[in-house]
């Protein structure tokens, strides 16, 4: 049985995918989410959320031979699918409730 709910990294993962154009493969995406977090990140835990993300049906992946790369190498992209996009508004939703009226609070501290 799956989480309904998303990790942060699966989060991040996905919104860079999303930020990507819906579609990557591993180094774009890492540098994305090294631009974003101010940290580096490593391309085997990147790879671990990828797969599990897939296995939730929130992307699919395909494979791109050589020839259609140009760069002598295959390169498995990852798209984001309509359950994914659906599960990033679900948890945008949820987050901005959290979120309602903590302005406040934070100024107060």
């Amino acid at each position: 049985m799956s989480r309904r709910g998303l990790g942060e990294f699966e989060h991040k993962v996905m919104l860079a995918i999303l930020r990507l154009g819906g579609e990557a493969y591993s180094v774009p995406l890492v540098l994305e989410l090294e631009d974003r977090s101010g940290r580096e990140v490593a391309q085997a835990a990147v790879f671990i959320v990828l797969r599990r993300l897939e296995d939730k049906g929130l992307l699919s992946s395909r494979l791109e031979e050589p020839e259609e790369t140009g760069s002598g190498r295959t390169r498995r992209y990852f798209k984001l699918e309509s359950a994914g996009l659906e599960r990033l508004k679900e948890s945008r939703r949820m987050l901005t409730r959290f979120w309602d009226g903590i302005d406040e609070l934070l100024e107060e501290v």
